[in-house]
């Protein structure tokens, strides 16, 4: 089944707030990167935030194909075009607010935090999402 778009929204919102935050913690507690710092939640916030209005666009454009599916490589796609966006915001032009200055951000830790965080979600989301909730993909990803 085709996940709607409200569907997509809970589906977004539960897989960070349980899988985003539990994969966030050792960098926020310092276990990796330089410091502890909350630094990493406001990442992961923004992630939340500005991925319900690209929600919006994968919604539009998976009406154009045939199927009108979304296959899991173009997610893995959306999850590096994300990337790039949340690496302009916070780190070259800072136009994303963060609590410290973007240059005290080290980039290796930044892009390690994504990349953990963006396939701890897609892993979750193409396994165990259907594997605990198998009816699920039936409501098109919705909750309530």
């Amino acid at each position: 089944m085709t996940p709607t778009l409200f569907g997509r929204w809970q589906t977004r919102l539960l897989l960070l707030a349980t899988v985003g935050v539990l994969v966030s913690l050792p960098f926020a507690v310092g276990w990796i990167g330089s410091s502890a710092n909350s630094v990493y939640f406001w990442i992961l916030g923004y992630v939340a935030i500005f991925g319900l209005g690209w929600d919006v666009l994968y919604n539009y454009l998976q009406k154009f194909r045939w199927d009108r599916d979304w296959p899991a490589a173009y997610q893995l796609l959306a999850g590096i075009w994300e990337l790039v966006f949340m690496f302009c915001g916070v780190k070259i032009f800072g136009f994303l607010p963060i609590p410290l200055p973007k240059e005290e951000l080290p980039l290796a830790v930044f892009l390690l935090h994504y990349t953990v965080v963006s396939l701890g979600v897609f892993i979750s989301s193409q396994s165990l999402m259907r594997i605990i909730f198998p009816r699920w993909r039936f409501r098109g990803g919705e909750w309530f």
